[in-house]
């Protein structure tokens, strides 16, 4: 099931899906549990999550369901998203789960699923598990209890995996890197990858306990890794969000660079070797400097919806490798089945070391349009199209951009939010433009 269900207290939650409370994820193991073992007898499933303190108990009660369907669980502990994708694949498990909210604050938390191959599941799937979930439960009698045991080095192994996307001749000897881990999942992994790969690394963001994960630290507050990179004279620092599928990174002189130009440089780095990229996939949110300048390479460009999930689903169609947003979810196919924010920083990186270039010399063919983002929060199941206001507001600033910029107005898939987002080739006016759409909002928005 790749959707992610939030809001462990049951009060915060997307609109239309079950809060996570133990009982729910009980049963919801349970069912996805049986619907497993319809077409294998013994499955198989890894679980791992993040550092949020709600994750002991979901574990616990993720173990407890598939053990009654009669299904064996591996406990991987504190790890990446991206690691359990890597770690379904590689032990041959029948099934990835995660407990994680990602970039969420500690209270939220969620479920995700990856298949067999490290992959989305379909949407036939989802739907068994629905129809099943809605069913009494079947438990299994005591003899075909599921069994439980830890893969204790989960983290080293997806340590050497990192590793193996790169070429055995990479070092990062003579650099140093600041690596924020957000206290999150890759809180004692991410330094690992680059202390092994030769780098003086410097950690903030590594001290996870249970409540601090992604609180002014990460890729969602890259601040912290702006000053520290600063502080101590760093040629690089990577920030990764609460379980490591978002980066964003910063150079020696304290400039940040986001997910568009981070996805940039890595395509026009294989192009720059002769790989070929016939086409990259970006988001509605995608930077149109970007979206120009991959047109000038002459390389297709497409936008997806908002969301890493709708960018595979259109690298897919098109049998492309490379897409991403720039909140920093980057997809390397060839690397990985998902969106990894080590693999994707080792990309930027090799790609730096080899042309003895810096990021900034490597996007020197791009300057991004100034961008203003505004959330709004709404109440859960606000009806904001219905704003008249608003809708005469966005026609009139759209007819004053024309085809200097453009507006983008969209709810948050996880939180009770409308974020408004102005792109113009003037920084001031797309605050301007920005606050006037927002001030709409809220003139027949309850917030």
């Amino acid at each position: 099931m790749t959707r992610t269900y939030f809001g462990t207290d049951g009060i915060r939650g997307t609109v239309g899906q079950p809060p996570i409370t133990p009982d729910f994820v009980l049963r919801l193991a349970h069912a996805v549990g049986r619907v497993l073992r319809r077409t294998e007898a013994h499955p198989t499933v890894l679980i791992g999550k993040d550092t949020r303190i709600s994750g002991y108990m979901l574990e616990s009660a993720l173990e407890s369901g598939f053990n009654s369907a009669g299904v064996d669980v591996v406990l991987l502990g504190p790890v990446p998203t991206p690691a359990v994708a890597y770690l379904t694949r590689a032990q041959r498990a029948s099934l990835g789960v995660v407990i994680s909210a990602s970039h969420n604050p500690f209270a939220d938390n969620g479920i995700k699923f990856f298949s067999a191959q490290g992959t989305k599941l379909s949407d036939e799937w989802e739907l068994a598990v629905e129809a099943t979930l809605a069913e009494d439960p079947v438990w299994v009698d005591s003899a075909g209890l599921g069994k439980t045991r830890r893969l204790d080095d989960a983290a080293g192994r997806y340590i050497e995996f990192c590793k193996s996307t790169c070429s055995h001749l990479f070092s990062l000897k003579g650099l140093k890197v600041v690596v924020d881990g957000a206290n999150g999942a890759a809180y004692n992994i991410a330094p690992d990858v680059f202390h092994e790969l030769g780098a003086e690394v410097v950690r903030i963001g590594c001290s996870p306990d249970g409540l601090n994960i992604n609180h002014n630290v990460g890729a969602t507050h890259p601040q912290a890794l702006v000053e520290a990179v600063k502080q101590h004279g760093a040629d690089y620092g990577v920030a990764l969000d609460g379980d490591a599928d978002r980066l964003q990174m910063v150079d020696a002189s304290g400039r940040l660079f986001n997910g568009d130009e981070l996805l940039y440089l890595i395509a026009s780095d294989r192009i720059a070797r002769d790989i070929d990229v016939p086409g990259v996939v970006g988001t509605l949110m995608t930077n149109k400097a970007v979206e120009m300048a991959f047109r000038n390479k002459g390389v297709k460009f497409v936008r997806a919806k908002v969301g890493d999930r709708y960018v595979l689903e259109e690298l897919e169609r098109n049998g492309w490798v490379l897409g991403g947003e720039g909140s920093g979810h980057i997809l390397v196919l060839d690397r990985h089945t998902t969106g990894d924010g080590l693999v994707s920083a080792l990309q930027v990186l090799h790609a730096c070391v080899d042309s003895g270039k810096t990021m900034a010399q490597l996007l020197s063919e791009v300057t991004l349009f100034p961008q203003t983002l505004i959330n709004v929060r709404l109440k859960p199941g606000q009806d904001w199209r219905s704003n008249t206001r608003l809708a005469d507001e966005t026609r009139a600033v759209e007819a004053e951009l024309g085809d200097s910029g453009r507006v983008l107005i969209r709810p948050s898939g996880t939180e009770p939010l409308l974020r408004v987002m102005v792109e113009a080739s003037d920084a001031q006016q797309s605050r301007s433009f920005a606050e006037r759409l927002v001030d709409a909002v809220k003139s027949q928005v309850q917030v």
